[in-house]
């Protein structure tokens, strides 16, 4: 459902994501960790076609996010750290206008809306200005218009900023009935937590590459450690931070 083929961007000199290639199936949930500046956002980027790579593609259901962009796209749904919401809309008018992008029809917009502000306690904000509600409300928003029309994939940046522990809960059994379900949930992510309680798979990157992926366990196994995947994490990124500090470095 996700395919990420030798994956490589390139920012000047500094090469941001270097060489992933990951496979993610349909109704798999995915959560990708790393240390600030890993290449997570980046990796998320190419995913979703916001950025070209620099080589190697990704396909999303079998389309190539790059030469088959519109097929892509009408199969995922996207909600970065800070989503765009355009603000002197209300959020009823927002999920209308989503809902028509994806050429649903009108019932079909209603319902999911009504269900879906519904979990997320939107009812008092359907009317409101976009501009005028809290950034929590606004994460809530984006939320809820991302799976307005049931994506068969949906990529999530750091969906927890911004939610209260209620509406975090809520996101994240919403999330977990939709993988039951048959989506795939690809979800980046900070708090160690998060990925502990709810992902299939696991997946760290750090400096750009992918250097370990598996279930907890597995990753685990890996580190030789025991305990919480803090401190699994924690080994897996120390280990490679030595290697790298290791390597010969080129002469100037």
């Amino acid at each position: 459902m996700i395919e990420l083929i030798e994956l490589v961007k390139k920012f000047g000199d500094f090469t941001a994501v270097n060489g992933i290639s990951l496979t993610v199936e349909k109704g798999e949930f995915f959560a990708v960790l790393g240390p600030n500046a890993a290449g997570k956002t980046t990796s998320i980027k190419m995913l979703t076609g916001l950025i070209k790579p620099t080589s190697g593609s990704a396909r999303i259901a079998g389309f190539d996010v790059q030469t088959q962009p519109l097929e892509a796209r009408r199969r995922l749904a996207y909600v970065p750290d800070f989503p765009f919401l355009y603000d002197k809309l209300t959020p009823a008018e927002f999920f209308r206008f989503t809902g028509q992008l994806f050429q649903m029809d009108n019932a079909r917009i209603k319902a999911n809306a009504e269900s879906l502000s519904g979990r997320f306690n939107l009812e008092p904000y359907l009317g409101k200005a976009i501009e005028g509600l809290s950034h929590g409300t606004r994460q809530r928003v984006a939320i809820v218009s991302a799976l307005l029309h049931d994506p068969e994939v949906f990529i999530l940046d750091e969906p927890m900023v911004g939610l209260d522990p209620h509406h975090a809960r809520v996101l994240k059994d919403v999330l977990k009935e939709k993988s039951t379900g048959g989506m795939t949930i690809f979800i980046s992510t900070h708090q160690l937590s998060v990925a502990e309680e709810m992902a299939d798979r696991i997946g760290i990157i750090h400096h750009g590459k992918l250097i370990a992926v598996g279930t907890r366990d597995e990753l685990r196994q890996q580190s030789g450690g025991e305990g919480a995947l803090e401190q699994t994490f924690l080994t897996l990124t120390a280990v490679e931070a030595n290697l790298i500090a290791e390597r010969p470095q080129p002469k100037a």
